[in-house]
């Protein structure tokens, strides 16, 4: 299996610990990112114009670029999944709405939300251009419309992400993998591709600052990473499971003890067994 490259801080690099980031270096980096927005929104508005491939270029290029501007430092390892004829449903732990866009940095992707994402001002309406899927999770029909759209992608040969947790947490535990969102690769036999998602400064150690949750809000989350001093987020994607012969309980009980092996072993800092 082929191991990418960290995206940041080389390791030739002894390691040195970061000072605290001052509040007119946040505010220097949120006017950046705030401008960066905007040019999203320029870009959002002219990607229903454009083919397949040149979208998920644009949408990746941005969302490196966003990670630049909010000195996050991206680390990737274990395999790309291709689209195949039947496509891949990506599912993976859920920390922040950072998450969303580490992932497009590597792999862009249809991602699930919730359906308060996309009211966000500026980067909602950017969610809505780039086909998010928003859903209502207090009402029992969405789940079925979901799943019909999810199957449609899919069979489109595209990847789709989901986080069957159906909410974020701080990371320190992973939550329960509700299966309710894997019944399209099940009708289809298609595959499911899991994804650990971890946040850590740059020696490691567990960070986070990246973390959306209680009643954090959006902007309340941004100055929090922007005050960061050392943050980087790792994506380690993990081996495909085979949907065939398969019901979706199953399918999420695998993918969540894949995804908590693998964060266990980079918790203790064996980042190579993760990928083993």
């Amino acid at each position: 299996m082929a191991i990418m490259n960290p995206t940041s801080h080389s390791c030739e690099t002894p390691y040195q610990a970061p000072q605290l980031t001052s509040t007119s270096t946040a505010c220097f980096r949120g006017v950046r990112v705030a401008l960066h927005i905007i040019y999203g929104m320029l870009l959002a508005g002219a990607i229903p114009l454009l083919n397949k491939s040149t979208q998920q270029h644009i949408v990746q290029y941005w969302s490196r670029k966003f990670l630049d501007l909010l000195h996050v430092g991206l680390e990737t390892y274990g395999c790309y999944h291709h689209v195949t004829a039947q496509g891949h449903l990506i599912v993976a732990n859920h920390i922040s709405w950072l998450d969303a866009v580490s992932m497009n940095a590597v792999l862009p992707a249809y991602f699930v939300a919730k359906s308060e994402v996309g009211d966000w001002p500026l980067l909602g309406w950017i969610f809505h251009r780039i086909n998010t899927l928003f859903i209502k999770r207090d009402i029992r029909q969405e789940t079925a419309r979901i799943n019909c759209q999810i199957k449609g992608i899919l069979e489109q040969g595209d990847r789709i992400a989901v986080f069957p947790e159906g909410t974020t947490s701080d990371g320190t535990q992973l939550g329960h993998f509700h299966s309710s969102l894997l019944q399209g690769p099940v009708e289809i036999g298609s595959t499911i591709c899991p994804v650990a998602i971890r946040y850590h400064d740059g020696t490691g150690k567990a960070n986070g600052d990246a973390a959306f949750v209680d009643d954090m809000t959006f902007i309340e989350s941004l100055w929090k990473i922007l005050c960061s001093p050392s943050l980087h987020v790792t994506l380690v994607y993990l081996p495909a499971i085979p949907c065939t012969g398969k019901n979706r309980r199953m399918l999420a009980s695998e993918a969540r003890e894949a995804i908590h092996t693998c964060l266990a072993n980079l918790s203790s800092g064996h980042a190579s067994h993760t990928i083993e």
